[in-house]
């Protein structure tokens, strides 16, 4: 089921807004001209992760080289500092941990999260 959570044009590349969905709060991203609705809630310790810092992040690199990548797609929670890739939802240091998202769709009517019917 689609449900409705912003007007079109409600967003900016690198925006966010945040939406309640069924009583589930979740955090709308555009990003990379890609929609992106995140659960607003961090896997590592239940914070409201996406009213966090967007930023980038430093990337892997040499010993003494510090490389920043990622500008405006990183995700940074506001408790601990766990960073989260935007566009997948991962966490940057690897392993499991993810953020939970949805599917969100986009035309002229609106912006819209669709949920299976299970959340």
């Amino acid at each position: 089921m689609r449900y409705k959570v912003a007007e079109a044009g409600a967003l900016t590349e690198g925006g966010r807004l945040i939406v309640s969905v069924r009583g589930m709060e979740l955090g709308l991203f555009l990003i990379n001209g890609k929609y992106r609705a995140w659960r607003n809630v961090c896997p590592h310790a239940a914070a409201p992760v996406c009213v966090g810092m967007v930023t980038g992040t430093r990337l892997l690199s040499n010993v003494y080289e510090y490389e920043y990548g990622l500008d405006r797609q990183v995700l940074r929670c506001p408790w601990h500092g766990w960073e989260f890739d935007l566009a997948t939802g991962r966490h940057l240091a690897g392993g499991a941990a993810k953020l939970r998202g949805f599917e969100v769709e986009a035309d002229d009517t609106g912006i819209y999260v669709v949920l299976s019917g299970k959340e």
